[in-house]
C-alpha cells in the first residue's frame, strides 16, 4: 500500500492521496473501476452518462454494468425509456461500497473534479 499512496500538502493540512493503478487492476479493468467509482459517488447512473463522463464506449459501459448486475452487485430499473443502475443491498455490497468511498475521499483533487464533480440535474425548463 505504501508504494502507491502519496502526500500532497494544502496549506496546514496534509491530504494522502492514491494512484487509481492499484484500484483498475483490483477490479480487472479500468471500465470496471470506474463504473464502480461513478455509482458510488453518484449513487445512481445509466450507462450513457457512465460512458460519456469516462469517454468510454457505451457498449464497453453497459457491459460492465450487466457484469455487475448478474452478479448481484448492481440492481437496475426502468425509469422513462432510461435503465437507472443501483447497488445493492448486502453485507458484501455495503462492504465494498465502504473500500469505493475511502478511496474516492483519497483521489487526487484533480480526480475528482474532472470526474466526480459534474452537474447532476437537467436544466431548468426553458433556461436561457
Amino acid at each position: 500500500m505504501s508504494l502507491w499512496l502519496n502526500h500532497m500538502t494544502t496549506g496546514h493540512m496534509r491530504k494522502a492521496t492514491i494512484s487509481e493503478a492499484p484500484l483498475i487492476g483490483l477490479f480487472g479493468s479500468k471500465a470496471a473501476y470506474q463504473v464502480l467509482m461513478y455509482l458510488e459517488n453518484y449513487g445512481r447512473g445509466y450507462a450513457t452518462e457512465i460512458a460519456r463522463t469516462f469517454s468510454m464506449s457505451l457498449s464497453q459501459t453497459q457491459n460492465q454494468l450487466r457484469k455487475f448486475e448478474e452478479s448481484g452487485i448492481l440492481l437496475s430499473r426502468l425509469e422513462g425509456a432510461a435503465r437507472v443502475y443501483y447497488f445493492t443491498r448486502s453485507p458484501v455490497v455495503d462492504e465494498l461500497r465502504k473500500f469505493l468511498r475511502s478511496a474516492l475521499e483519497r483521489l487526487p483533487d484533480t480526480t475528482v473534479e474532472k470526474f466526480y464533480r459534474g452537474r447532476r440535474r437537467p436544466r431548468r425548463f426553458a433556461k436561457k
